[in-house]
């Protein structure tokens, strides 16, 4: 397989001018009866305006033995063999070596565990604290309508597909396919239902519509392959015996046993971690952001980034990406999370008394705002008692409390004008842009939601983001107070067997455990983690 890179074609091609342009690169002619397809296409929009903007597709072209001829005489570097690295995955035997393994958690990274272990015959058990993705999603979007007080254990953050259901839908991850797992993960996706565009978009998404309906047929395999799925089963305690994990007991009693535990929890697992952190399990704090959520008008950050090509059906709703170093060696970073072009803002807190916000669109993004994560890096040195791996949680904690206490019992929450948080003024009435925000937002300062220095750090960034993103700054932004949930605020250690350290059996994995973030890393991970639960029990045989 021959794998052709860097063919730029503007925005009005059509597949006769790709195939055309393939061919020329290539060097032979068009009649050849060579199979190929795309392998990836990305836009290409650092000159804006249609004329300028370029779709860059990479090729992938089946030549049979006239491969090795063509690319000896083309000796360009954008012509080579594909490396087709392949996820290797263990043999299915009628008795699994590590039958019926707990995996704690429904999210991204349990279910693709399960789905490792349910073929090889390991017949796994998820114990999911939330709902199945249904139930789930009219409860949440309830919470949204009507407001009061949050379900604990059925919202945003907890249920069938983890946090990742209401989002995006963001498939892209910074992480190396050093194992070809980032490529099966996508190819799972798309044959259980997502759009098969994932397999080649540089950004690809699925959207909170699309992806409830992934989630029931990937559920459906697992259980039609002997696996179990217990919703509504919050583990509140593991059972140790000789240093090594027995089984669980879960919120109404049940006891399971079982000598391999998939920890697959999401990063708002409180009191998961709490537990674990009585047994003594190895954790420490790490690293997180917080910040608000901004939206714009999504229209207007579409001529920004794209000009006169705006709206054109090739490009769609256009996402953005920024950082910002205001002082390099001593400064925090400043950058934009989980954005989401044509979204809206959501509530998505998981405990009653707390304010957190977050975003999410659906497939088409076709909603008013685009809006994004508006975020500043925190440290462990900037937690009370930061030798405490729970630290970071008391930190989240107390900043969602600030939030709530600025909105109202309803669930509405604080929201500010960029104008007047860039003057230090109390926001009193919107402007253009209406807050998505549901149920509702209360005008305030959100200076009292947010740390002093995470405040100074955002408005000393809005001018160098402005000339990257124009209008930025517009007076009428409006920014959602907290943003809090960006990663996990701890990790939970593990060794080289993907094991934790202090409990033999137990594997931390995903997001929660501090080894992921987003959906498609926490794929990923759980992947490699149930691979390398399955070869250690093998090697214990």
């Amino acid at each position: 397989m021959i794998e052709v890179s860097q063919i730029r074609l503007p925005l009005k091609h059509q597949k006769s001018d790709l195939e055309k342009a393939l061919f020329k690169k290539l060097r032979v002619s068009q009649d050849k009866s060579f199979s190929w397809k795309i392998h990836r296409c990305s836009i290409d929009a650092r000159k804006k305006g249609s004329p300028d903007i370029r779709l860059v597709y990479t090729i992938h072209v089946d030549a049979g033995p006239s491969e090795q001829s063509i690319i000896s005489k083309t000796k360009s570097s954008d012509i080579k063999i594909a490396k087709n690295t392949v996820f290797k995955t263990a043999k299915a035997t009628s008795k699994s070596h590590c039958q019926n393994p707990l995996i704690i958690g429904a999210g991204p990274c349990g279910y693709f565990a399960a789905l490792y272990l349910a073929r090889l015959g390991a017949c796994p058990i998820i114990l999911e604290r939330g709902k199945e993705a249904g139930p789930r999603a009219r409860d949440v979007t309830k919470f949204w309508r009507e407001g009061g007080k949050v379900d604990p254990e059925s919202n945003v953050q907890f249920g069938e597909g983890g946090a990742g259901t209401f989002s995006d839908g963001k498939l892209y991850t910074g992480i190396k396919d050093r194992d070809g797992a980032v490529r099966l993960v996508l190819e799972e996706l798309a044959s259980h239902g997502a759009p098969s565009n994932i397999l080649f978009k540089g950004k690809p998404h699925i959207g909170t519509d699309k992806l409830i309906k992934v989630l029931r047929s990937i559920r459906k395999e697992i259980l039609n392959l002997g696996g179990q799925i217990k919703f509504q089963s919050r583990v509140d305690d593991i059972i140790i015996e000789s240093d090594s994990i027995v089984g669980v007991r879960t919120s109404s009693g049940e006891e399971l046993n079982s000598q391999n535990v998939i920890l697959a929890v999401g990063h708002s697992a409180r009191d998961t971690f709490e537990m674990l952190h009585r047994h003594g399990i190895q954790m420490q704090s790490k690293p997180f952001s917080i910040g608000a959520r901004i939206e714009h008008p999504q229209k207007m950050i579409d001529k920004s980034l794209y000009g006169s090509a705006a709206g054109h059906e090739k490009l769609g709703s256009a996402p953005y990406k920024f950082v910002h170093h205001h002082n390099k060696k001593k400064g925090r970073t400043c950058y934009s999370f989980c954005m989401c072009p044509g979204g809206l803002v959501v509530a998505s807190s998981s405990e009653p008394g707390l304010t957190v916000t977050n975003g999410m669109s659906s497939y088409a993004r076709a909603d008013a705002n685009a809006n994004s994560g508006f975020m500043v890096e925190i440290f462990p040195e900037d937690f009370k008692n930061s030798e405490n791996p729970l630290s970071g949680i008391q930190f989240q904690r107390e900043w969602e409390q600030k939030a709530f206490q600025a909105g109202d019992s309803e669930g509405r929450a604080p929201a500010q004008l960029l104008g007047d948080f860039m003057q230090n003024i109390k926001s009193s009435e919107i402007g253009n842009v209406v807050p998505s925000y549901r149920p509702g937002v209360i005008m305030t300062d959100i200076r009292e939601c947010l740390p002093e220095y995470v405040v100074k750090v955002m408005q000393q960034s809005v001018l160098g983001i402005s000339k990257q993103i124009d209008g930025f700054n517009r007076k009428d932004a409006v920014l959602t107070a907290a943003e809090t949930r960006s990663s996990s605020p701890l990790r939970i250690t593990r060794n080289s067997l993907l094991q934790s350290p202090s409990l033999k059996g137990l594997y931390p994995a995903g997001e929660g455990a501090g080894y992921a973030g987003g959906i498609l890393s926490a794929a990923v991970d759980g992947l490699r983690t149930a691979k390398a639960l399955h070869a250690n029990a093998v090697s214990c045989l």
